[in-house]
């Protein structure tokens, strides 16, 4: 699944507007690798559905 982050720009963390991959769903949160290109869990109200 594809989703764009819709909060605010965070250096080296994820950047409004920008399209990632999610790896998982664990425990209701994505999995997506942020832009320091490591994975971690983010809340999914935070993002917008692009591609399932």
């Amino acid at each position: 699944m594809k989703v764009r982050w819709n909060g605010e720009t965070n250096f080296l963390v994820l950047t409004h507007g920008k399209v990632y991959e999610v790896l998982s769903i664990e425990k209701g949160w994505y999995r997506v690798i942020d832009d320091s290109g490591e994975d971690y869990l983010y809340p999914p109200d935070r993002f917008l559905i692009v591609e399932e």
